[in-house]
């Protein structure tokens, strides 16, 4: 299992960008895709993240401003940024949860390469 990003970027404070993230590979099925993100000297932590079912978690940090959207068929979680602050500034993971077999039911993690989003103030 693959998950290619893509967006990021720089982009001024109170700015919008988007990112996106397509899983592919052996993917039998997935519960949820969603994002972390990671700033320098800090722990990563949940962006956001949503279930097959269109159920959302989204960090209280970024509500109202983010906006994550799963198209299931394709496997392509999206991430709409927007009012971007410069505490945003942080390498972006997209994650995936998922079954890769239909003959196991255990649910294993998937990470992206991360993509850098900076925001200047």
């Amino acid at each position: 299992v693959q998950l290619q990003a893509s967006g990021g970027g720089l982009v001024q404070a109170g700015g919008s960008m988007s990112l996106s993230c397509t899983a592919s590979g052996s993917i039998f099925s997935i519960n949820n895709m969603g994002w972390f993100r990671q700033a320098p000297g800090k722990e990563r932590e949940l962006v956001a993240t949503i279930t097959s079912g269109g159920t959302t978690d989204t960090a209280d940090s970024v509500k109202g401003r983010f906006t994550i959207s799963l198209d299931s068929a394709k496997k392509t979680v999206d991430l709409q940024m927007s009012g971007l602050k410069h505490e945003d500034t942080a390498v972006y993971y997209c994650n995936a949860r998922l079954r890769p077999n239909g003959w196991n039911t255990q649910l294993r993690d998937y990470w992206g390469q991360g993509t850098q989003v900076t925001v200047s103030s």
